[in-house]
Parts: C-alpha cells; sequence; structure tokens
C-alpha cells in the first residue's frame, strides 16, 4: 500500500500552516492555521471494504505538570505517551484522496463539532480534548484534525505518524462518540494493509 502527500514530506518538518500552533513574534507559542493536509493513497488489496486515517504522536510527555513553563525544559529521556491528533473512519472504499483543508481550516476554540471530511465517514475526539479541558476559554470536544502543538520547552522533536489502514470491513464497531484510541483498538482485527507518512515538528527554542 502507499501513502503521499502534497503537504507534508516523510520524516521532514511539517509547515506551521498544518499545526494547531506555531512560534510567535513576541510569545513562545500562538495560534496556528490548523490546516489539514492532503494525502493520497493507493495499491491496496482488491477486497478492501473502506478505509480509516489515524495520525498519533508518541512522543507527547507523560507528565504535563511541566509543560510550557517557562523557568523549565521538558528532556528528551522524560517518558512519552501517544497523543492522537485525527482518527477517520469508515472512510468508503471509493474515496482514495483527501485534498488539502477539507477535513480543517483553523483552530475551533472548544472543538470542531461537526468536522467536515468525506461522505459516510466518522470523525473521533482527538487527544485535545483531554488535554484542553482545564482550559475554560478552550476546554471542549475535538472531533476531527486539529495538528501539531508540542510543548514549547520540549527539547525532544515530535513525531506526527499518519498512518493510512486499508480495512476488511465497510464499518468499524464503534459508538457514535469515539475515541482516537478506541479506533485504533477497534480497527486491528481488521487490516488487510496500511501506510505511513511521518512529519516532525518543534517550538523549542533553545
Amino acid at each position: 500500500m502507499k501513502l503521499i502527500s502534497n503537504d507534508i514530506n516523510d520524516q521532514q518538518p511539517i509547515d506551521p500552516r498544518f499545526a494547531f500552533a506555531r512560534k510567535g513574534d513576541d510569545a513562545p507559542m500562538v495560534l496556528s492555521d490548523n490546516i489539514s493536509p492532503h494525502f493520497q493513497w493507493s495499491q491496496f488489496p482488491d477486497n478492501t471494504q473502506s478505509f480509516a486515517l489515524i495520525c498519533i504522536d508518541p512522543d507527547v510527555p507523560s507528565v504535563a505538570d511541566d509543560v510550557n513553563q517557562a523557568d523549565r525544559i521538558l528532556p528528551e529521556a522524560l517518558p512519552r505517551v501517544d497523543f492522537c491528533h485525527w482518527a477517520l473512519v469508515d472512510i468508503p472504499s471509493h474515496t482514495t484522496e483527501l485534498s488539502t483543508g477539507q477535513c480543517s481550516n483553523g483552530v475551533t476554540p472548544k472543538g470542531k463539532r461537526n468536522p467536515q471530511g468525506p461522505s459516510g465517514a466518522r470523525q473521533g475526539l482527538n487527544d485535545y480534548t483531554q488535554f484542553l479541558a482545564g482550559d475554560p476559554e478552550l476546554a471542549g470536544d475535538y472531533f476531527g484534525y486539529d495538528g501539531p502543538c508540542p510543548p514549547w520547552n520540549d527539547e525532544r522533536l515530535h513525531h506526527y505518524i499518519f498512518t493510512i489502514y486499508a480495512l476488511a470491513i465497510k464499518t468499524l464497531d464503534l459508538p457514535e462518540t469515539f475515541t482516537g484510541h478506541q479506533a485504533v483498538d477497534a480497527l486491528k482485527p481488521h487490516v488487510l494493509d496500511h501506510a505511513t507518512v511521518t512529519g516532525t515538528y518543534s517550538l523549542f527554542k533553545s
């Protein structure tokens, strides 16, 4: 299976246009354009019934106490966990491309309730739902794509792994509201093939 993108080059830095936040001129971090990137996939099995697209950052600090603290630096060796940025499932088998900005075009405070996407597909909650839960201005249910926003005091370069899965089932067994991690668990038994594109991103100023 093959996955390509006009917007993200594998193992190369992601343009801030596709990020949730970018470096500011007078601030360590400001909100960015948060545009969903282009993807196209091919060479999948003939018996594919649907696709799922998942984006995971495996470099997120396991403890958030020191995140974005001006007097502290998050060391590269700090234990890390997976953070889901996008879970798009039940993509019809005849859909093989997502255009730039098709699923997100800007940051939506409190989250996108009904994010755009291909007809027939469903989009789950990403992990900004939990991460921003304590912020009165931003807290909400974040469905669909929300791009990179690594801590600006984090030494580690973050990796954003976009994976397209060819599945042997049309509809995943998921509740009406589901998380990206639930989607990953639900799709595992049905995977026929998969392909990835990985971009990198950092807000760290040494």
